[in-house]
């Protein structure tokens, strides 16, 4: 698999980016790597969730059509644990009733998924369900809650990925000066590794100096709780953008002092090195954020692991298709009237300070968002 990955992936992305090598197709270049890497994150969504799923047992699906063929049963739905259908291998014997994130009327209907409101007509001789279409066990009932109650903490991944996912960093390192030697220059689409850099270094001293500390006042084994260190994962991705836009309106203003407005190419008297910081702080963001996400998934039950370790992969790919989205339209509303688009090509006479300014703003609003919903969860 990993030889034929290996020939396969690096060879069609280049493919297709060769048909679009022109100059002038720089934004649809863009947009062409956000969907490549979507289409790859939906092609392993797919793979891992709902084919296996299927396979093995039709999946959540059956719940939420249990759920709608008894939207209006009459049956008394309190104090009713008799009448919950669960199999004699299944752990769950009766849904819970604790679900903060929702409102009790919405728990009392997906229970009624697993309600039996006829035995006879509802159980097989050996007590299985005659139609799992309209009545499903508790077991898939609670994994259907589990899936509902992680869905908005997840979502708040999106702009993590969406600020990884721009490209006009390298642009940017290209014309700047990006010699660490009189005779070395990094090169431009170098500069992500950075990123990993301080990934790597973060989770080794996250997990090596931080955790030991950190657990004795916080008693929690991992230092701080998943959601903590997920909410300093966006808050630095806040900072990343604000800086990632300084940046910018310095080497734009410095492009502009040294006549280099209509061109490009041409070297700035600045040096990338000022890019650092804000790859490093994106590298901080994702490991704090990432690894926090990939253990609050431990809400879902075990038998929906593989879900769980997909739903990583499903916000990369939603996030790609934000990014194409959200250029596309930053694009075409500042470009009207005849203006020149922020995101030009030429870099010197768009606005890309402008852009990650808008960036930075929704980060900002995607942090306040998880303020809100951390009560909850």
């Amino acid at each position: 698999m990993s030889i034929g990955t290996g020939f396969v992936r690096p060879c069609s992305i280049i493919f297709g980016a060769d048909q679009l090598g022109k100059k002038e197709n720089q934004r649809l270049l863009d947009s062409y790597f956000n969907w490549y890497y979507a289409s790859t994150g939906i092609s392993t969504i797919l793979a891992v969730t709902v084919i296996v799923y299927i396979q093995d047992r039709y999946g959540l699906l059956q719940a939420v059509v249990a759920v709608f063929r008894k939207r209006n049963t009459r049956l008394p739905l309190t104090d009713c644990d008799d009448y919950y259908h669960s199999p004699l291998e299944s752990e769950i014997l009766t849904p819970s009733n604790d679900f903060s994130l929702l409102a009790c009327d919405f728990i009392v209907c997906l229970n009624r998924a697993c309600v039996i409101e006829d035995p006879q007509r509802d159980l097989n001789p050996d007590g299985s369900a005659s139609n799992p279409w309209s009545l499903c066990s508790v077991e898939q009932v609670e994994s259907l809650k589990a899936l509902i109650r992680v869905l908005p903490m997840w979502s708040t991944g999106f702009m993590i990925f969406v600020a990884i996912s721009q490209f006009s960093s390298v642009l940017q390192a290209k014309t700047m000066d990006r010699h660490i030697f009189p005779h070395f220059e990094i090169p431009a689409a170098s500069f992500s590794v950075f990123m990993i850099i301080a990934l790597t270094i973060w989770i080794t001293f996250y997990d090596r100096v931080l955790v030991p500390l950190l657990s004795k006042y916080t008693g929690q084994p991992r230092g701080l709780s998943p959601v903590i260190r997920m909410g300093i994962g966006l808050i630095v991705t806040c900072m990343s953008m604000a800086l990632s836009a300084i940046t910018e309106s310095i080497r734009r203003q410095r492009a502009i002092e040294e006549g280099h407005e209509d061109d490009p190419s041409a070297l700035v008297n600045m040096s990338a090195m000022w890019l650092m910081p804000h790859y490093a702080l994106l590298g901080v963001a994702e490991a704090a954020h990432a690894v926090g996400q990939i253990e609050f998934y431990s809400l879902l039950p075990k038998s929906m692991s593989s879900m769980a370790s997909a739903m990583y992969t499903v916000g990369t790919a939603v996030s790609s298709l934000v990014v194409s989205i959200l250029v596309s339209g930053v694009d075409w509303l500042s470009s009207t009237g005849g203006k020149t688009s922020w995101l030009s090509s030429n870099i010197n006479k768009g606005h890309l300070d402008y852009y990650f300014w808008l960036l930075t703003f929704l980060s900002l609003l995607n942090f306040f968002y998880f303020l809100v919903i951390c009560p909850v969860i």
